[in-house]
């Protein structure tokens, strides 16, 4: 999740399965992107996704991505360490609950590899 306008280091390049430009603010969100173009199961991709109406602000949601059999399924891409702070916990329940209203159960997290 990245705040909307977030002015970081982005990388633009083009992935097959992406609907627009894939920006990519992190090593986790540009790894994940190739795990999806290459994933049979999905059709296709969006990247950084504006959750709108947010109590904490204006927030984007890192991949929500269309399967193949047309369900939806979103991920948020996190660093491990950030887990255990509270900010970030409160921001992954406001996306996980933010998607459960808008009909999506498949949501989950993606990490980095633990060390």
């Amino acid at each position: 999740m990245r705040k909307k306008g977030y002015k970081g280091r982005c990388e633009k390049r083009s992935v097959p399965k992406c609907t627009e430009v894939c920006r990519t603010y992190d090593a986790i969100q540009s790894a994940y992107a190739d795990v999806l173009s290459m994933d049979d199961g999905i059709a296709e991709f969006r990247c950084n996704v504006l959750m709108e109406g947010l109590a904490d602000g204006d927030y984007t949601s890192d991949f929500v991505c269309t399967r193949s059999d047309g369900g939806i399924m979103v991920r948020e891409c996190v660093y491990r360490s950030r887990l255990s702070k509270p900010l970030t916990g409160r921001l992954l329940e406001a996306s996980r609950q933010y998607w459960l209203k808008h009909g999506v159960s498949d949501w989950g997290i993606v990490t980095d590899e633990e060390k």
